[in-house]
C-alpha cells in the first residue's frame, strides 16, 4: 500500500454481495410490506395512482426522510468530502448551504403546486395545461436530461468507490448497481421509494455518526477536535492551500471556495427543479404538511455534507502523512479524488477494514436510494407525459401500470450502458458535475415562474429556456478558450469555465423569459392546471382512464377569454368502477413559506459565512471544537426528524399491520378496510 496506489481493503465478493444481495433482499421486503399494505390498508401498490404518487398522502416525517435521501447521492459523500479536502473547512459549509438553499426554496413552489395542481403526476403535466405541447416536448428534454446527468453521477462516483474499496471490476458495480433498485421499485412503487428512503437515510446517518465519533472520541490517529486542529494546522505547511488565507485549511477566507459555491449553488438549484424526483415528493405528499416537509428536509440533508465532507475531508487530509493513508507515502492524485476517493481514503485510515466495510455499505445506501427515486420519477414521465399524452390516450389502469414497470426496467438498464460508456471514455463524476448546469441552468427560472407568475408568456418560457442554454454553452467554451489557451476535458472542467457556464446559464434564461413576458404578459388564472384531475380506482384495474387530464391554453394560442377546463376534454360516459375525486387542498399559505426560506438562506448563505470569509480569521482550536460540536448536534436533531418523527408519525399505520399480522397468524379473517 505504497507509491500512491490505492489497494482494495475487501474482497471482490464482498462488493458483489453488498450490491446483489442488498439489493434483492430489499426487494423481499418491499415484497411483503406491499402485500401488508394492500391487505390491511386503503392503499395498494398494484393500482396506477399509487404507484405514481403514493395516492398523495405521505405524512411530512417520510417525505423530509425521503428528500433526505433523494438528494443524498454518491456525489454528496463523495464531493462534500473532496471539497474539504481542497478547500479547508469552508467546503463542507458550501457544500450544503448551496444544496439546502434550494430544497428550502422549493417549498414555495411545493406549496403553489398543491394549491393550483394537485392533480398533477409531474411537472410537466403543469406545463402542458398552461403552455400546450411545445414547451411540453422542451421541458421533457430538460426533464430526461437532468435524470441522465443525475444517474450519471451516482452510478460514476458510487461505483469508483466500490472498485476501489473491493477491488470489484468498475463496469460490473456499474451495470449491477441498478438492478437491486429496479427490482423493489417495481414491486412498491413510489411508496417504496419513500420506505426504502428512510431505511436508507436511517443507516446513514448512522454510518456519520461512526465516522464522527471516531474522529472526533475513540481514534488513536487523531481522538479529539483539538489534535484534528492540530494536524490541519501541520498539514497546511507541507500543502498549504492556494488561494486561502496564510495557505490554511482552517478558514473560510477562500478565493476557491467562494467560487464553488457559485458554481455549486446553480448546480444545486438544475439539478432540483428539473428533478422530477422533487417535484413528486411534493405531489405525493400530504397537502397540509408539504411546507412543513420540505422545510424539515432541507435542514436535515444539510447536516449529511456538512457533518460527513468536514469529518472526512478534514481526516483525509489531516492523516495523509500518516502510513495508515490508504496511498502512503503519496497524497490522492487528482484522478483518485476526481474518482471520489477522499471519504473512502479517510474511512480506510481511521478504521481499516471495518471503515471500509462502513463505507462500501454508506456508497451502497446513498446509490440506490437515490437512484430509485431516478427510477420512478423517469418512469411517471414515459408514462403520463409520453405513452399517455402522445401514443395511447385511452390506456387503461392496467396499462399504465404496465408501461411504468418497463419504464423502470428500461431506464435502469440505460443508464447502467451510459455510465460504462462514460466510464470507457475516462469521464469521471466530477466533470459531469461542473458540465451539467451548463446545460439545464436556463429552464430553471421559468419553470419556477410557471407555477409563481401569471404573466410569464409562452413565448417567454421558451425563449428563455432555450436562449439561456445557448449562451450558456457559448461562455463555457469562450472563457476557457481564452482563459486556459485550449479546450479540453480538463479546462472545460476548471472553475473558471464552469462557473461562466452555470451563472451565465441560470441567470440568462431567467432574464429573457422576464423580459419577453413583461413585453407582451400573459394573464393566466390556473384554471387549467387546477382541473387536472386524481383520477381514483375503486375496484377493476382494467377499466378505461379519462383520456385527457390535462388542456394546453395559452394566451398566446388561444385568444378566448375563457380558460377550458379539463371536463371539456373527457369522455362522455366513464366506467362505472372509475371515480374522478376533484382536487380542493387547503390553501396553501405561500408568504409564509416564501418568508420562512428567505431567512432561513439568508442565514446560511450570508449572515454565516460571508464575515467568516470577509475576515482575516483561521480557527482556533477552542472555535474549531465548538464548529465540530455544532455539526454534531445538527446531525442528531437531523436524525430525529429523519429515523424518529416518520415513525411516530405513522404509528398508527404501523399497529394497524401488526394487528392484522397478528389476527391473521391466529385464523382471524382480515381484510383491507376491516
Amino acid at each position: 500500500m505504497a507509491n500512491g496506489e490505492f489497494l482494495a481493503y475487501l474482497p471482490q465478493s464482498s462488493g458483489y454481495g453488498v450490491i446483489l444481495g442488498g439489493g434483492f433482499a430489499f426487494a423481499l421486503f418491499m415484497l411483503i410490506l406491499s402485500w401488508l399494505q394492500s391487505k390491511f390498508t386503503e392503499t395498494s401498490p398494484f393500482e396506477a395512482e399509487e404507484f405514481s404518487s403514493a395516492s398523495r398522502s405521505v405524512k411530512p416525517g417520510l417525505v423530509c426522510s425521503g428528500i433526505v435521501s433523494a438528494w443524498t447521492w454518491s456525489a454528496t459523500l463523495m464531493v462534500s468530502s473532496l471539497v474539504c479536502y481542497q478547500f479547508g473547512i469552508s467546503g463542507g459549509w458550501w457544500y450544503g448551504t448551496c444544496g439546502t438553499v434550494e430544497i428550502i426554496f422549493f417549498s414555495v413552489i411545493a406549496s403553489k403546486v398543491k394549491e393550483n395542481a394537485n392533480g398533477a403526476r409531474t411537472f410537466l403535466e403543469i406545463v402542458k395545461a398552461r403552455f400546450g405541447t411545445p414547451a411540453h416536448l422542451m421541458f421533457l428534454f430538460y426533464a430526461l436530461f437532468t435524470s441522465l446527468m443525475v444517474s450519471a453521477i451516482l452510478l460514476l462516483g458510487g461505483s469508483a468507490s466500490i472498485s476501489a474499496l473491493t477491488g470489484m471490476d468498475i463496469r460490473a458495480a456499474t451495470m449491477l448497481l441498478p438492478v437491486g433498485v429496479i427490482a423493489f421499485v417495481i414491486v412498491g412503487g413510489l411508496r417504496s421509494t419513500f420506505v426504502s428512503d428512510y431505511v436508507h437515510t436511517t443507516i446513514v446517518f448512522v454510518v456519520i455518526w461512526i465516522f464522527l465519533y471516531t474522529a472526533c472520541g475513540s481514534s488513536e490517529l487523531i481522538g479529539s477536535p483539538t489534535a484534528l486542529h492540530e494536524l490541519l494546522v501541520k498539514a497546511a505547511e507541507i500543502t498549504p492551500v492556494e488561494g486561502n488565507l496564510g495557505g490554511s485549511y482552517l478558514t473560510f477566507h477562500s478565493k476557491t471556495a467562494f467560487i464553488y459555491a457559485a458554481i455549486s449553488i446553480t448546480l444545486g438549484f438544475s439539478t432540483v427543479f428539473l428533478d422530477q424526483s422533487y417535484w413528486q415528493r411534493a405531489i405525493a405528499s400530504n397537502p397540509e404538511g408539504t411546507t412543513k416537509a420540505y422545510f424539515l428536509g432541507g435542514i436535515s440533508w444539510f447536516s449529511v455534507p456538512f457533518t460527513f465532507g468536514t469529518t472526512m475531508g478534514l481526516t483525509a487530509r489531516a492523516l495523509q502523512t500518516n502510513a495508515v493513508f490508504p496511498t502512503y507515502p503519496e497524497p490522492l492524485s487528482m484522478a483518485q479524488q476526481g474518482a471520489g476517493l477522499v471519504a473512502p481514503a479517510a474511512a480506510v485510515a481511521l478504521l481499516g477494514r471495518e471503515g471500509a466495510i462502513a463505507m462500501l455499505i454508506i456508497t451502497y445506501m446513498a446509490v440506490t436510494s437515490a437512484c430509485s427515486a431516478q427510477l420512478i420519477s423517469v418512469s411517471s414521465i414515459f408514462t403520463y407525459d409520453v405513452y399517455r399524452t402522445y401514443f395511447r390516450p385511452q390506456a387503461t389502469a392496467r396499462e399504465m401500470l404496465r408501461i411504468a414497470h418497463f419504464c423502470v426496467a428500461g431506464w435502469g438498464i440505460w443508464i447502467s450502458v451510459w455510465c460504462v460508456i462514460l466510464n470507457a471514455g475516462n469521464v469521471d463524476m466530477n466533470f459531469i458535475y461542473y458540465f451539467c448546469g451548463t446545460i439545464i441552468g436556463a429552464p430553471v427560472i421559468p419553470v419556477m415562474l410557471t407555477v409563481l407568475w401569471p404573466k410569464l408568456s409562452n413565448t417567454g418560457v421558451m425563449s428563455g429556456s432555450i436562449g439561456g442554454t445557448a449562451l450558456g454553452i457559448m461562455a463555457w467554451i469562450i472563457v476557457c478558450r481564452y482563459k486556459y489557451g485550449m479546450i479540453g476535458v480538463d479546462n472545460l472542467m476548471s472553475q473558471y469555465s464552469s462557473l461562466a457556464g452555470n451563472v451565465t446559464s441560470l441567470y440568462s434564461g431567467g432574464i429573457i423569459a422576464y423580459v419577453i413576458s413583461m413585453i407582451k404578459p400573459d394573464s393566466y388564472d390556473f384554471k387549467g392546471t387546477r382541473g387536472i384531475k386524481i383520477v381514483g380506482q375503486t375496484r377493476h384495474q382494467g377499466d378505461i382512464l379519462p383520456s385527457e387530464q390535462v388542456i394546453a391554453v395559452s394566451p398566446d394560442e388561444e385568444k378566448a377569454s375563457k380558460t377550458p377546463s379539463v371536463e371539456d376534454g373527457l369522455p362522455s360516459v366513464l366506467h362505472e368502477d372509475f371515480v374522478e375525486i376533484e382536487s380542493h387542498p387547503k390553501p396553501a399559505n405561500v408568504m409564509k413559506a416564501f418568508w420562512w426560506s428567505a431567512a432561513i438562506i439568508i442565514v446560511m448563505a450570508v449572515i454565516v459565512p460571508i464575515p467568516l470569509g470577509a475576515s482575516n480569521y483561521i480557527f482556533s482550536p477552542g472555535f474549531f471544537t465548538a464548529w465540530m460540536v455544532v455539526a454534531m448536534i445538527w446531525s442528531f436533531v437531523a436524525g430525529f426528524c429523519c429515523i424518529i418523527l416518520p415513525i411516530w408519525e405513522s404509528r398508527m399505520a404501523i399497529k394497524h399491520m401488526a394487528f392484522g399480522l397478528l389476527a391473521m397468524t391466529r385464523g382471524r379473517a382480515i381484510t383491507r378496510n376491516s
